[in-house]
């Protein structure tokens, strides 16, 4: 669609450009201009150009680890570039080497002038190691030209007219269900991309809950409410609703909550994932201000809400799933001023529990309490649910791991594996995640001092001052959610899983603040519960060890 305001084109609802696979015997063609040879080892396969790589790698010893542009008359445009993955055989070696190694060579590509370069994978060796090699080979190449949104709004555009690979050892249709996996899982991802990267005036939380109007309007099997009357809010989302206050006084930074919904179409359900997602959309930190330089970068602070709506369009892609998927994403902003909400200040959630709040930079677990308790209302209705929240919640995360995900269960869920299973998917599909444990000193932490609340929101530093900083946070939600009420000593026990995704949100840079959002953790979530079939018992009752019986 067009925005008049932008004046640019805003929503894809596909690549902007085609992906294309052929057969290796088809690698002779002449529609494509530049030829990217992606290898660990090459030497038992031919294919145009061989020799010149071949002598490369005999003339310059730096040919093994870096991109090498090679000129070669046997390519169609004369463009060969190599780019080896490098050692891929060390204990600490993943399969991210073959992501970086094809987005190195399609960048080579692109500044050598080639619009539709061809990516050969060469030999990936170890494929029983890294069975998701060639997809995560184009997702890292995928991620590498991506343009973000208010780029392309000042005219800003991606060069590639098209994109077509080839692995020498895959038939047709093993190509083409690659293909269709790729985009699927891309479109989600430059959606989550244009959210959670756009400025907080570029994507307030209307303009967010617009776009993904807009984006869904057409997309079959979905449905989507969009919930922005403050007075209701303030019922339905009293804890999101006090985060807001302050911001209710400008119109434009006016909160909502966002339904969103997919139901597959003619099958039978058989999974139902329920989440929440932060989606503050500028985090000033309240009252207890983001000092001394901390606050840049904090318009991604909606990334959590950003990528559970690009995991929902990548599930609309990928027909013939039996997963039904419900979210509630929190739109709100974080300002500072006379009304905003402060320390001391006890609120009562959605759940019903009493909350006094310990430090306003902590909203994001106020916004994905409500929401949860809403899923949680949800999953007591539904099919085998899974409850999560998906947040860049705490600096603590970003301490503890570094560029990574963390995951962490309650009771039921990690009785099942939920967090133990998308760290395994994770590592096949080059977006590792790190699994956190709750422990009851994350349950004596945020308990009540004091007979006038039910839970402490927060302590009063930083998370990243705090032991156990990303972990109590989890026991603050589950509690304040109501959630609490349905772990392993309950008649109805609910699997709930929380995603901090603070360090995982942008890609690593020197300016990490600054740098495209990364969309993670689509890629787990969509190879965990949509593509690979991972055995687990039923959701709704478990049937539980002796040792957890009451």
């Amino acid at each position: 669609g067009i925005n008049a305001e932008y004046g640019a084109l805003v929503h894809l609802m596909d690549l902007p450009f085609p992906l294309l696979p052929i057969t290796f015997s088809s690698i002779s063609q002449k529609n494509y201009d530049a030829l990217i040879v992606v290898s660990t080892d090459f030497q038992n396969e031919s294919f145009p150009g061989k020799t010149v790589v071949e002598a490369a790698l005999r003339l310059d010893k730096k040919a093994t680890s870096n991109v090498s542009f090679l000129v070669s008359s046997e390519v169609p445009g004369e463009r060969l570039i190599f780019s080896p993955t490098g050692p891929l055989n060390r204990d600490y070696d993943d399969v991210r080497g073959v992501g970086d190694a094809t987005r190195a060579g399609l960048l080579r590509a692109i500044q050598a002038g080639s619009t539709k370069p061809l990516i050969f994978f060469s030999n990936i060796k170890l494929k029983e190691r890294f069975p998701r090699a060639i997809e995560v080979g184009l997702l890292g190449a995928l991620a590498g030209v991506y343009q973000p949104l208010q780029a392309r709004e000042a005219n800003v555009r991606e060069t590639l007219e098209s994109l077509t690979f080839t692995v020498s050892d895959l038939d047709e249709v093993s190509l083409k269900e690659i293909a269709t996996i790729v985009k699927a899982i891309e479109t989600g991802r430059r959606l989550a991309r244009d959210l959670g990267g756009a400025d907080p005036e570029r994507m307030t939380p209307l303009k967010f809950a617009e776009h993904v109007v807009e984006t869904f309007k057409t997309v079959p099997n979905t449905k989507i409410t969009v919930f922005k009357d403050p007075e209701e809010l303030k019922k339905s989302h009293p804890l999101l609703s006090a985060v807001a206050r302050c911001s209710l006084s400008v119109p434009r930074h006016h909160p909502c909550v966002i339904r969103l919904e997919y139901t597959p179409p003619g099958e039978q359900v058989n999974a139902t994932l329920l989440f929440s997602g932060k989606g503050v959309t500028y985090d000033t930190g309240g009252a207890d201000v983001k000092a001394g330089g901390i606050m840049a970068g904090m318009s991604r602070d909606k990334c959590g809400a950003a990528n559970i709506a690009g995991f929902i369009l990548t599930a609309s892609q990928l027909p013939g799933k039996n997963t039904r998927i419900v979210a509630e994403l929190g739109l709100v902003r974080n300002s500072i001023g006379s009304d905003a909400y402060v320390s001391d200040e006890v609120i009562t959630s959605h759940a019903g529990v009493r909350v006094k709040v310990g430090n306003t930079d902590a909203e994001g677990r106020m916004v994905l309490a409500d929401c949860l308790s809403h899923m949680r209302i949800e999953a007591l209705k539904s099919v085998n649910p899974r409850l999560m929240t998906c947040a860049t919640l705490t600096g603590h995360a970003v301490r503890c791991v570094g560029p990574y995900s963390i995951a962490l269960d309650n009771g039921p869920a990690r009785y099942i594996g939920i967090s133990k299973s998308l760290a395994e998917v994770g590592e096949r599909w080059g977006d590792p995640i790190e699994i956190s444990m709750l422990r009851r000193d994350d349950y004596k932490m945020v308990s009540p001092k004091s007979t006038d609340h039910d839970v402490l929101q927060c302590n009063t530093l930083a998370s990243s001052a705090t032991q156990r900083g990303h972990q109590f946070p989890a026991a603050f939600i589950l509690i304040a959610s109501g959630l609490d009420k349905h772990g392993i000593d309950s008649s109805e026990p609910l699997c709930f899983t929380h995603l901090d995704i603070a360090g995982s949100m942008v890609e690593e840079s020197p300016h990490i603040q600054f740098g495209n959002p990364t969309a993670s953790p689509i890629v787990p979530l969509t190879a965990r519960f949509l593509l690979e079939n991972i055995k687990s018992v039923s959701y709704t009752h478990l049937t539980l060890p002796t040792i957890y019986s009451v």
